[in-house]
């Protein structure tokens, strides 16, 4: 007996209507994002290892789909190497690219490679499937759809200003009220690590706070003590745990704790334009929320960073976030090009709108009329008709084959057509068509104007 198959865990298949909604939010998303001046790039689905590989940090890195090299992969390896067992450093012997993590690596890729041909600042948007090796679980694949928007060229804080009113523009159109938009700036927290003296232990102490919604505080601070940060310092960052109030009361706060360091201060200095831009132009149904344990564990942040939380009445990761990365196409060799840019969830935000039952009924397009096969003769003379519907955007179609007629109207049903459309013998006679009605069930015979003017 033949195996039954199966897919990869992580990833899925989509049914018409999951299609169809999925494309729904990608059309809501594309429509802002050009809407706000971005234009679209696509980069390959896969890149070479050493563009990807050090961009994300350790955890990062490990989550990283790396392809093994085409022919005897293994021709690379030496004995020695082979006997080690040691897979990091075979990797690179045997694999010399990896599907993308995300897209904003590959696009600071692109502007460099394409800076000859790029006026700046660059707006671009793109829409692209990336993969993780995570652990699969609720609105976490190891295959998903990202959709960013990214600006190089331009270190103005107008344009995080934008991305905010960018992220409410959206889940407006979306409906989905309630969410919020955390916000934190990376040099606040390398501030923090300034005056709690654990300058060298940065990106383990923003790795470890960034899992605070995770593991809660004792957990953060367990990871903190296990990365070589001192319990004088977490002590000293014990505020930050409970860091109550709205935003003005928050930035107050900050500026006596960080008072001491340069850094800190501009962090705050950044954090506050911002707030007070957006309290001068309202948002629609979003909410901004200064967080300080927001750190968004990756390395290349350099500035404001943002997270998107849903409505608290559904439980879910976030479902957007991003931020300003003053130096990545430095990493490729490109100097002072700062950028910064969001990313929107595809994937969680479709098991948000599901769970809230905003979707509209509207969503799928639907069989408007579907015509029923009598036989060769009238499946011609229907055809005629349903491609000079076709030519005014109305969704008609013939069933395929002249079977029994109770077949038919069962996948009229079950495609949800709203007409039925039967040409026998004496329709063909007088150039006219019956048509039933699936809601009311009546029918009535007419001609094809009255027929087209109906649909």
């Amino acid at each position: 007996m033949a195996q039954k198959p199966s897919i990869p865990k992580g990833t899925r298949d989509f049914s018409p209507i999951e299609v169809a909604k999925r494309h729904y939010i990608i059309d809501t998303i594309k429509e802002q994002f050009q809407l706000f001046g971005f234009h679209p790039i696509e980069t390959p689905s896969f890149e070479n290892s050493d563009t990807l590989m050090g961009k994300y940090g350790e955890e990062g890195d490990r989550l990283i789909f790396k392809i093994l090299n085409s022919g005897d992969y293994l021709k690379k390896v030496d004995d020695a190497l082979y006997d080690s067992k040691d897979s990091t450093k075979m990797t690179s012997k045997i694999s010399e690219k990896a599907l993308r993590y995300d897209l904003t690596v590959p696009f600071a890729r692109y502007v460099v490679q394409h800076q000859n041909e790029i006026d700046f600042p660059f707006k671009r948007y793109q829409i692209q499937p990336v993969w993780r090796a995570d652990r699969p679980q609720k609105g976490r694949f190891r295959e998903f759809f990202q959709c960013d928007a990214d600006v190089v060229g331009s270190k103005s804080l107008w344009q995080e200003v934008d991305f905010i009113q960018l992220y409410d523009s959206v889940f407006s159109k979306l409906k989905l009220d309630g969410v919020t938009i955390k916000m934190n700036n990376r040099k606040i927290l390398s501030g923090i690590a300034e005056v709690i003296g654990a300058s060298d232990k940065l990106i383990d102490f923003t790795v470890a706070l960034d899992k605070l919604d995770k593991i809660g505080e004792e957990g953060v601070k367990k990871e903190m003590l296990s990365k070589g940060i001192s319990e004088d310092a977490i002590t000293k960052v014990q505020p930050l745990f409970n860091f109550e109030g709205n935003t003005t009361e928050k930035i107050n706060k900050l500026k006596d704790l960080l008072n001491s360091s340069e850094e800190g201060m501009q962090g705050v200095k950044e954090l506050e334009f911002i707030v007070k831009a957006i309290q001068t132009i309202p948002l629609q149904c979003a909410t901004l929320d200064l967080d300080v344990t927001l750190a968004r564990g990756l390395n290349y942040y350099t500035g404001a960073i943002f997270e998107v939380a849903a409505p608290e009445n559904v439980k879910m990761g976030s479902i957007g976030g991003g931020g300003r990365y003053d130096d990545l196409t430095g990493i490729f060799g490109l100097k002072n090009v700062s950028g910064v840019g969001v990313s929107f969830g595809l994937d969680r935000i479709y098991l948000v709108l599901e769970e809230l039952d905003l979707f509209p009924e509207t969503v799928a397009p639907v069989t408007k009329a579907l015509f029923i096969n009598f036989g060769e003769a009238e499946a011609l003379y229907s055809l005629k008709a349903i491609n000079k519907l076709r030519k005014e955007g109305i969704l008609a179609e013939l069933y395929p084959d002249a079977t029994k007629m109770k077949k038919q109207m069962n996948y009229a049903n079950k495609k949800g057509a709203k007409y039925v459309i039967l040409a026998g013998d004496s329709e063909l006679k007088n150039e006219t068509f019956t048509v039933k009605n699936m809601e009311s069930g009546t029918q009535n015979e007419m001609n094809f104007d009255e027929l087209k003017a109906l649909l």
